[in-house]
């Protein structure tokens, strides 16, 4: 927020105000000057002061500078809430205890907004007084025509006159504050931009802890394989390579439109599953190209493609085999 542009926009409409009612203040004073000395022909100097007078003299204010505050009023809260977009805050009422330490007040005092702050003064007060030099030399030019007008004529012209140098003055101020709501918006931005550091802060939280995550994953692949393992035991066969692939087959034509694979592991974790499976009673059977294509093709917990049902099945028909002559001979 550029509190210049708050200061021009009060300034413009209370100007804007008293030019507009102009002529109405000029009568209302009038009238109270014109009240004032009358009360000065009828009463006694010590009883001049009295409440009527009192009262007449503050109707006079609110009558004439009513207006102007009010206006005033209006044009710094529409140019506030504007700028924020009508956001109302308290946070600028809590108490900040460091303000009062004096270390922190040093790095305000020689920070860059600080030293934009007073080269935007130096500017503002460098303008005013040009533009005010020059109005006053206009007048002085002139003034010596004076002798020549009646008072009505002079003050008009006087009034043109600070009319003209007030217009000048806001619109010069216009132009300040529209760079000084540029500045303040662009100093906004950037102050509003993460370091890299809150950056990967900010990752963390919305995405996770890459360590935090990743002992998850590792959690979850033990369960998962201790699920695994203990499906071994329900499988028709285990087909391996001699070390290094395992897959472990279910078929219930019952239930499974196609085998499926209950587990599947290479090196160090297919030895787990042969084992298991030897601890089971499940048949083992080696053969080197079905358990690579098995390992590489088919996904755990699903049936097997369909370019492997006839090796598959020709595997399955042999364990089934033996499996009747071995309830045969018991």
């Amino acid at each position: 927020m550029s509190q210049d542009a708050v200061s021009v926009v009060t300034l413009v409409g209370a100007f804007a105000t008293f030019f507009l009612m102009a002529g109405y203040i000029a009568e209302q004073i009038a009238r109270f000057m014109a009240y004032c000395i009358q009360k000065c022909g009828t009463s006694g100097g010590a009883q001049i002061l009295d409440a009527d007078l009192m009262t007449q003299g503050v109707l006079l204010v609110i009558k004439t500078a009513g207006p102007v505050l009010l206006v005033t009023s209006v044009c710094a809260v529409v140019a506030t809430f504007a700028q924020t977009r009508m956001l109302v805050s308290a946070e600028l009422m809590k108490p900040k205890f460091n303000r009062l330490n004096p270390l922190e007040g040093f790095k305000r005092l020689f920070s860059l907004k600080s030293i934009v702050e007073s080269l935007k003064g130096i500017i503002k007060i460098t303008v005013l007084m040009i533009i005010i030099y020059l109005c006053l030399k206009e007048s002085v030019m002139e003034s010596f025509k004076y002798l020549y007008t009646d008072i009505s004529a002079a003050c008009v012209h006087l009034f043109d006159s600070g009319k003209t140098m007030v217009f000048r003055i806001a619109l010069a101020f216009v132009v300040v504050a529209a760079a000084d709501f540029m500045y303040q918006w662009w100093n906004y931005e950037r102050e509003m931009r993460m370091s890299k550091q809150e950056i990967k802060e900010e990752y963390k939280q919305t995405e996770g802890d890459p360590q935090i995550k990743g002992k998850i994953k590792e959690m979850q692949r033990q369960r998962a394989m201790s699920r695994m393992m203990q499906q071994v035991p329900e499988a028709d066969v285990v087909i391996r390579n001699p070390t290094h692939f395992a897959v472990a087959l279910r078929y219930r034509p019952e239930v499974d439109a196609a085998p499926v694979v209950l587990a599947k592991g290479q090196d160090e974790l297919a030895l787990r599953i042969v084992k298991v499976a030897e601890e089971a009673g499940v048949a083992v059977m080696e053969n080197v190209p079905l358990a690579r294509a098995l390992y590489a093709q088919a996904d755990l917990d699903r049936e097997i493609p369909p370019d492997l049902y006839g090796a598959v099945a020709e595997v399955l028909v042999y364990i089934f085999k033996l499996n009747d002559e071995k309830k045969i001979v018991k």
